[in-house]
C-alpha cells in the first residue's frame, strides 16, 4: 500500500470572497459536539515518546479531575455526542472513570478512551461495558516483548519484564469478555505509534491483531516535532527523541516498505488497517480554509481545567486558551484567545504550535 502523496494541483488565483476577512460566525462557532477530557494526569508508565517521561511526576490524587467539574463541563454542552476521556495520564488511574463513562453515556454521548492496557483486567472490562463504554483503544507499540518494553518503560525509566505479555493477555481477556457478554461494544482498536525502532514489527502486529480478533489496527506517527519548544524544558529530550525516531523525518523507504508488507498481510487476514502518510502533504490550502478542524469542532480540557485547542499540543503552557476555574467553557470557547487562534489557522501565518503538528502537516 503506497502512502505517497498525490501530485499537487494548480490552484486558481484567490477570489474576492477568499480574500475577505473571516466572519464572526467563523471565529465563534456553535459549541462543539465532541470533547476530549484528560480525566487524570497520573500515569503508571514513562513512555519514550510522551511528555510524562520528561516532566515532573503527577500523583494519582493531585492528577485526578474532580467528578463535579466533569459533570458541570458535560452539562454545559447540550449537543455533546462524542466524548474522549484521555490525555497524558492513564485513564484507568482516575478514581471517577466509571462514573464519568456512565454519566456521559446516559446523556447520549459515545464515550471511549485510549489505555496502555496494563490495568485492563476482566473485572474492569465488565464494569466498563456495564457503564456504557462505546469504544476502547489499546496501545501496543511492538509485536515482541523486547521492542514493546523498550518503548514503554516503567517509572524507573527501565523496561518492565513481563509487561508485554500482560497487555496482550489483557487484550485477549477484553475480547473474550465482550464475546461472553454478547456485547457489541466497546469497539476495540489497537493503536501502534510507528517509529524507526518498531516499524519493522508492524506486519507481525497485524498477525497478532487478527489472532486476538480486534476490530481495527490504527497506525499513527509521532504527534509533533516540538520545533517550537527550542530552549524550553522539559521538551529538549523529547524533541531529540522525535528527531531520531520520526518516520516523517527519516528520508528513506523503510517505513513505506513496512507499510506495504503490513497492508498486504492485513488484506489477507481481513484486519482493517489504518496507515499514516510519511511525507508532508503539500500546503494546498486556500486562504480562508481551515488548517485544522479541531478549534471549530472539539476541544481538549486538562485535569487542571485548562482549555486547549487540541490533544496534539502535549503541554498546557504551549497553547492555553482559557481555564474553567476562571470562566465557564462557553465563554472560553467564544473568547478572544480562541477567536485569534482560529483566525490564524484560517490565514497564512498559523500558530507556531501548529506548524510542527503531525495532524496539521498531514502525517499523523
Amino acid at each position: 500500500m503506497s502512502t505517497a502523496p498525490p501530485p499537487p494541483e494548480e490552484l486558481a488565483p484567490p477570489s474576492p470572497e477568499e480574500l475577505a476577512p473571516p466572519s464572526p460566525e467563523e471565529l465563534a462557532p456553535p459549541l462543539p459536539e465532541e470533547l476530549q477530557v484528560e480525566v487524570t494526569g497520573a500515569c503508571n508508565l514513562r513512555c519514550r515518546m510522551c511528555l510524562v517521561r520528561y516532566a515532573p511526576a503527577v500523583g494519582r490524587r493531585e492528577g485526578a479531575l474532580a467528578l463535579e467539574q466533569f459533570v458541570e463541563l458535560v452539562d454545559s454542552l447540550p449537543r455533546l455526542r462524542k466524548l474522549t476521556l484521555q490525555g497524558l495520564g492513564e485513564p484507568l488511574l482516575s478514581p471517577h472513570l466509571l462514573e464519568m463513562v456512565g454519566y456521559a453515556a446516559r446523556r447520549g454521548a459515545e464515550v471511549g478512551f485510549n489505555t496502555n492496557g496494563t490495568l485492563l483486567d476482566r473485572a474492569t472490562v465488565e464494569r466498563l461495558i456495564s457503564a456504557g463504554l462505546a469504544w476502547l483503544h489499546v496501545s501496543l507499540d511492538g509485536a515482541t516483548a523486547e521492542t514493546y518494553e523498550d518503548v514503554r518503560h516503567g517509572p524507573g525509566l527501565r523496561p518492565r519484564p513481563g509487561q508485554f505479555e500482560r497487555v496482550v493477555s489483557n487484550l485477549r481477556g477484553l475480547m473474550e469478555t465482550r464475546r461472553a457478554l454478547a456485547s457489541p461494544t466497546p469497539r476495540v482498536q489497537v493503536v501502534f505509534v510507528a517509529m524507526r525502532r518498531n516499524v519493522d514489527e508492524l506486519e507481525l502486529l497485524v498477525e497478532l491483531a487478527a489472532e486476538v480478533g480486534v476490530d481495527e489496527l490504527f497506525v499513527q506517527n509521532l504527534s509533533h516535532d516540538f520545533a517550537d519548544t527550542a530552549g524550553s524544558a522539559p521538551y529538549g529530550e523529547l524533541r531529540d527523541y522525535v528527531e531520531e525516531e520520526a518516520l516523517f523525518r527519516s528520508g528513506d523507504d523503510a517505513a513505506e516498505e513496512a507499510f506495504t508488507r503490513a497492508s498486504a498481510r492485513a488484506e489477507r487476514l481481513g484486519v482493517p488497517l489504518r496507515l499514516p502518510r510519511v511525507v508532508d502533504r503539500p500546503d494546498r490550502r486556500r486562504r480562508g480554509e481551515r488548517g485544522c478542524g479541531w478549534p471549530w469542532e472539539s476541544a481538549y480540557v486538562t485535569h487542571r481545567g485548562e482549555v486547549q485547542p487540541c490533544c496534539m499540543v502535549m503541554g498546557s503552557e504551549r497553547a492555553k486558551l482559557g481555564s474553567l476555574g476562571a470562566r465557564p467553557f462557553q465563554e472560553v470557547w467564544r473568547g478572544g484567545p480562541y477567536r485569534r487562534f482560529r483566525e490564524r489557522l484560517l490565514g497564512e501565518d498559523p500558530p507556531e504550535v501548529c506548524r510542527g503538528c503531525s495532524l496539521y502537516r498531514g502525517v499523523f
